[in-house]
């Protein structure tokens, strides 16, 4: 078969499921050949993932690359379309290469191992759907089948609260999932044709009041994921009671599908909305940016902690997807593969710290820097990365945002000067406590109590590895922005492009541009 028709999408996805059905019938008593078995496949199916990025996808290139497109249900016209673009081809590697990390860091797992690595598995394959697959129903399917994974990893493997922090997760993103559907359905049957194919329907001429109901439709469903204030109540509970390969699938790929959809359905399908809504996400932004992180000084709670540190940040993705401009946009995009690494990161590193002092109370740790030097270094420099440190992934992320909002041409600067100082309070407060938990951990008289009852021995060479995987891109990305960007950037130019002109001033200024350029030299 030539490699140019390889069926790389199909392959990449159905692997890891298909992989995970033979879990059952490995012979293994104490779980050591699951484990194994479970990060070969993962990490065959992300030596997978980059060979297709390699021979088949074009950084010049806008529109979807390794698309596959085969009837599965004509009758309700349902097809297995797929397809990767500089939206998608950034967060596909993402899912892989976070996903194989995160079963290296489920290696401790003892309870029900089969069950454990056929869930991660199976995730891994409906993730990587999720951001590859080109028509609403199906993309309607593999949103609803990635959430039962994470509900049975919650509730068996979790903490104390797992069936609350389970269940809360389900009804939350489950309910907001009957938006998609009846908003895909609406827009499939809408005209002359049904069709559920995604650059069929962004082509379709809705009415304006429709746009804005399916823009709604969809908000809500991508709302809850991202999550955005106030549909956020979920993500603190499971992240509370996750355990830290979970939290890492969470924190990593999870919320990235939340900002991945908004781009892709509510900006790039529906423009005319977007240009109308944009300035509420812009609003929502920033009240992400800056409750959250007010919260976040209040928990006591490690991995709460770091739950509301992750919706502050995710509220610069909001902001950059309301700039209308290249940078801003590009930095969203920058902002979510960014925030899955330290997001990543910094929940392992909980997970590590759990496992030696047993509890999740800043109040009931203190000193254990001394015994724990590889993991304080570890936590404080990924804490560094979450904090924006100039040199850092996050500190690229944000500044394109600032800037990329700061230039736009599509609010008044009133508005402008008043949210970009309000990002700015949220930037100051993000090291604010992000520092102050770095010094009530690892700082300060060691706990007595904690340390004769704890063996507080330092990091293995496991976790070395797995931070150390972690913090490369992290800092490449961070010295060098390119190495991501030219991923995307004709694909972000090209739709930024198309926001632009769904803005009536912007529009019109752009008329008025045509016009004097096209317009006869008077005299000649």
């Amino acid at each position: 078969m030539n490699i140019a028709n390889f069926p790389w999408l199909t392959t990449i996805i159905l692997f890891p499921i298909a992989a995970s059905l033979l879990l059952p019938i490995i012979p293994d008593k104490d779980g050591k050949t699951v484990r194994w078995y479970s990060l070969i496949v993962g990490l065959i199916d992300f030596v997978l993932i980059v060979c297709a990025f390699y021979t088949g996808y074009d950084f010049s290139n806008p529109d979807l690359q390794l698309v596959e497109s085969y009837p599965w249900v004509p009758q309700l016209g349902l097809n297995w379309s797929l397809g990767v673009d500089g939206l998608s081809m950034p967060l596909v590697l993402l899912t892989g290469f976070i996903t194989t990390l995160a079963i290296l860091a489920a290696w401790p797992v003892t309870l029900k191992p089969k069950l454990f690595f056929f869930l991660i598995l199976a995730m891994y394959g409906g993730q990587i759907a999720v951001f590859a697959v080109q028509d609403m129903l199906l993309f309607f399917l593999v949103w609803e089948l990635e959430l039962v994974p994470i509900y049975f990893l919650l509730s068996i493997w979790g903490g104390k609260k797992r069936q609350y922090a389970a269940t809360k997760f389900i009804l939350y993103t489950a309910g907001g999932s009957l938006f998609i559907l009846l908003s895909s359905l609406t827009m499939g049957f809408y005209g002359d044709t049904v069709t559920f194919d995604m650059r069929s329907l962004a082509l379709k001429d809705y009415a304006l009041n429709l746009q804005l109901l399916l823009y709604a439709g969809f908000l809500i469903a991508y709302a809850v994921k991202l999550p955005i204030i106030p549909l956020h109540t979920w993500l603190p509970d499971a992240h509370g009671e996750a355990t830290a390969p979970v939290h890492m699938l969470l924190a990593g790929i999870l919320l990235k599908m939340g900002g991945y959809a908004l781009i892709r359905m509510n900006a790039q399908m529906l423009p005319d909305a977007h240009a109308y809504v944009a300035p509420a996400l812009v609003v929502l932004g920033v009240v992400n940016i800056i409750y959250a992180a007010l919260t976040s000084f209040a928990q006591r709670n490690l991995k709460r902690k770091i739950a509301y540190s992750s919706i502050s940040h995710m509220g610069f993705v909001l902001i950059g997807i309301a700039s209308f401009t290249d940078l801003g946009l590009s930095g969203a995009v920058l902002q979510m593969v960014s925030h899955g690494l330290i997001g990543a990161s910094l929940f392992f590193l909980v997970g590590a710290t759990y496992d030696r002092t047993h509890t999740l109370m800043l109040d009931e740790m203190g000193g254990v820097g001394k015994k724990m030097q590889k993991i304080f270094a570890m936590f404080t420099t990924c804490s560094m990365a979450s904090l924006a440190l100039p040199g850092m992934s996050g500190f690229v992320a944000e500044l394109m945002v600032f800037v990329g909002f700061a230039t736009s041409d599509a609010y008044n600067p009133t508005f402008k000067v008043i949210v970009i100082f309000l990002m700015a309070v949220g930037v100051i407060l993000t090291p604010i406590y992000l520092l102050s938990m770095l010094r009530e951990i690892f700082y300060g008289q060691e706990n007595e109590e904690l340390v004769s009852h704890q063996n507080l021995i330092d990091a293995e060479p496991r976790e070395v590895f797995i931070i150390a995987c972690l913090l490369i891109p992290i800092i490449g990305i961070g010295f060098y922005p390119k190495l991501l960007t030219q991923m995307y950037d004709a694909t972000t130019v090209q739709l930024t492009a198309r926001l632009r002109d769904s803005v009536p001033t912007l529009a019109a200024e752009k008329a008025v541009q045509n016009v004097s350029l096209t317009a006869p030299i008077i005299g000649k």
